[in-house]
């Protein structure tokens, strides 16, 4: 007699790229066990049987007794996340037909070739009467990324059991909606629409799911359910997402309510469309009351001026704390302005849990990457870990921006003349194919939605573009590039990285040069500040601006935070006799650069050209932590820099840039740069149609282009370097020394 070998096995959210194929992922052991090979068909037993076609696990899931599947193979075995199923190798039999319908509460239309169409795609896949079959729409939105996965109900099968579609099997599609089904939800947003915020979605589940299928533990502890669940945080890192998902995969009716909806300009009303949403929530739990945009309609009624917003938060508040059926209704608020919100709802007993949707890091850019484009045809050459490593800052909405704008790159490659008339040939929709090319064209039109205000757009200025730093550039190598790339070596040795780096010098050395160089080279944001513009008449605006600053590159870190010209806007304090607006400025600086917040994964970069007016207590150790001179080059490196400027220069084969570097002491960065562009002009005014520049040229530019850069200036930043390697500070009145 054949022996059935089974496993209970924990069950996990399917991996990105397996979403409605009915795969179940288990790892090598329990394969043994079972003695399954991949491609095998097993049968899964929870509150129902259903049965999937059986995978291998990736490498980290090995030894763990999980089985990744899916939400609808979930939905088909009637189990969720977390929860123990039953697994053993399936008996299994050919479908001669299947009966497909579509869910109860939704209509459909069938095309003549739904048919075809669907064997397509369900070939060999294993079936059980009741399950959820889920289609793919073949629609335009499929090049786009965007394709949804249509569920079918298998309302019969014959034989009956498990049973395998083949190429013989009969399919009747059906266009009344199935009976005796209508459990089955037909929305789409499952847990593995959510990437990353594998901790985020891990507390909402507890707080929602768990009273919900178990307030029996709830009971028995003595304590009662939370009511409600706040998530904030930036725009487009998906709570409304994670509201949908919990909703659907929990079984809960889902009840939405966008807040200026509700606002009415007649009296009582607004509070009325409330209490309505709540009575019929009430009357069909276990369900979910979902307040999206919650600070529009329960702003802080201490600084409204309207009185219908303070009817509406009083009336919210008497709503949640008069909810009867503790654990079975939650309301779930979603905002991006957390503080706008009236503390009265902030306390336990109504939100009882704020849990904050931040920005993504790199791996969960990558999940959310493969979710975006699990239907799109990718060429070979786009590799989804690199543009990960790209996209810092970036939340779901810009990545699923970036995937559609990388599509319709594509779009426009095949067909550059298409009119919204014509037909599209099936041949050139078969071929399409996204290529590496498209997703960084993409890149350079999708910027993250966090930085739009102070995203600037940076010259592709790399280390080879700047010569003569020698020594200088290990330096900043050490500084900013090994935080930012490998954080993990600082941690390993007990250490935190430098806060902030003030590179100064002589003007013309190079020294916002540098900066956007080091931008380029991490790949990191990169938010521009000149000082003056920051400076503003009213009070507290500039202020608020260093604030907003700060704020923005915590939330898209790595971020690079450049401050040109910062002695305009970190003066030393007590000189100005005015309306002291530099003093609370710098005070501001002080407060973030080393306040209580700790500044994780950003760097403060600051230029200036006269270091002795800076506020001596932002250049202690903590603040910016190197003080970095940009000195004039030596010959060596002149030499390295009219190497770099007249590559791109078709010099002549006398051109001496040797001599040139000799000739050139005392002449910074910006200077060589002047002399090669006037030996340049000088050759076409000697010629309009001239091929090469000539020595000559060099020579007689010479004449014309002067050092910037005097004796006094030299000796003023040397004295400078001595007093910081000394750990002193300069007077102001040493400056008069060049003047």
């Amino acid at each position: 007699m054949w022996e059935v070998k089974e496993l209970q096995l924990k069950v996990a959210k399917a991996y990105p790229n397996d979403s409605a194929r009915g795969i179940a992922r288990l790892d090598p052991s329990a394969l043994l066990t079972l003695r399954l090979s991949p491609g095998d068909i097993i049968e899964i037993e929870g509150k129902k049987i259903t049965a999937a076609k059986v995978w291998r696990a990736d490498r980290q899931d090995w030894i763990q007794d999980y089985i990744r599947i899916d939400g609808f193979i979930r939905q088909n075995a009637g189990v969720g996340i977390s929860d123990r199923v039953k697994v053993r190798k399936a008996r299994y039999s050919d479908a001669a037909r299947i009966v497909l319908a579509p869910p109860a509460g939704s209509h459909m239309q069938f095309g003549p070739d739904a048919v075809d169409m669907i064997k397509r795609q369900t070939l060999k896949r294993p079936v059980v009467a009741g399950d959820i079959l889920p289609v793919m729409s073949t629609s335009g939105q499929a090049f786009l990324g965007r394709m949804e996965a249509i569920p079918l109900v298998v309302t019969a099968t014959d034989p009956g059991g498990i049973v395998v579609i083949t190429d013989r099997t009969e399919i009747l599609l059906m266009d009344k909606p199935a009976r005796g089904v209508g459990s089955i939800k037909a929305t789409g947003v499952t847990y593995e629409s959510v990437g990353g915020l594998r901790a985020e979605v891990q507390r909402v589940r507890e707080m929602i799911e768990l009273p919900m299928k178990h307030p029996e533990v709830f009971r028995k502890l003595g304590i009662d359910p939370p009511k409600g669940v706040l998530l904030y945080g930036p725009p487009g890192t998906g709570k409304t997402l994670i509201a949908k998902a919990v909703a659907n995969e929990s079984g809960a009716s889902f009840f939405s309510i966008a807040g200026p909806e509700i606002m009415s300009k007649y009296y009582g009303e607004s509070e009325q469309r409330l209490r309505e949403i709540f009575e019929e929530a009430n009357s069909n739990t276990p369900s979910i009351v979902f307040i999206d945009e919650l600070d529009s309609i329960a702003p802080k009624r201490s600084e409204v001026t309207g009185e219908v917003e303070r009817r509406v938060v009083a009336q919210l508040l008497a709503m949640m704390d008069g909810l009867k059926e503790r654990g079975q209704l939650v309301v779930i608020g979603a905002t991006n302005r957390i503080d706008a919100i009236d503390p009265a709802l902030r306390r336990p007993g109504r939100f009882d849990r704020e849990i904050e949707i931040g920005v993504p890091d790199r791996d969960d850019r990558v999940e959310i990457l493969q979710i975006h484009v699990r239907n799109m045809p990718l060429a070979d050459d786009v590799n989804l870990e690199e543009l990960a490593n790209r996209t810092h800052g970036f939340v779901g909405a810009d990545i699923a921006a970036l995937c559609k704008e990388a599509a319709m790159k594509a779009l426009r490659r095949y067909l550059p003349d298409l009119g919204t008339e014509d037909d599209i040939p099936p041949e050139i929709v078969e071929s399409m194919k996204v290529t590496r090319d498209d997703f960084e064209m993409a890149l350079k039109e999708i910027e993250p939605s966090a930085m739009r205000e102070v995203l600037v757009e940076l010259p592709k200025v790399s280390w080879d573009s700047v010569g003569g730093l020698g020594q200088i550039k290990q330096e900043l190598i050490e500084a900013i590039e090994w935080p930012l790339k490998r954080p993990e070596r600082f941690e390993h040795m007990g250490i935190k990285p430098p806060k902030g780096i003030l590179l100064y010098g002589p003007p013309g050395t190079g020294k916002t040069l540098i900066a956007q160089a080091v931008a380029n080279e991490t790949n990191a944001n990169f938010i521009s500040v000149r000082g003056p513009q920051l400076l503003s008449k009213w009070v507290g605006e500039s202020e608020r601006a260093i604030r907003e600053i700060f704020r923005k590159a915590k939330q898209v870190s790595p971020t690079i935070i450049f401050f040109d010209e910062l002695d305009a806007i970190a003066p030393m304090r007590g000189m100005d006799e005015g309306a002291r607006v530099t003093e609370r400025v710098v005070n501001q600086l002080l407060a973030e650069m080393d306040g209580l917040e700790d500044l994780k994964n950003v760097i403060v970069i600051g230029a200036t050209n006269r270091p002795d007016m800076i506020d001596p207590a932002l250049l202690r150790s903590g603040r910016f932590d190197r003080l970095i001179m940009i000195g004039p080059p030596d010959r060596d490196g002149r030499l390295e820099i009219l190497r770099i400027h007249a590559s791109r220069i078709p010099n002549s084969e006398d051109v001496n840039l040797e001599e040139l570097a000799e000739l050139t002491d005392g002449y910074v960065g910006a200077d060589l740069g002047a002399l090669c562009r006037e030996a340049v002009l000088l050759a076409l005014r000697e010629n309009e149609n001239a091929e090469i520049v000539e020595m000559k040229h060099y020579l007689e530019a010479l004449k014309r282009v002067r050092p910037s850069v005097e004796e006094s200036m030299i000796s003023y930043y040397e004295r400078i370097s001595e007093r910081f390697r000394g750990g002193g500070r300069v007077e102001s009145s040493s400056l008069i020394g060049y003047r």
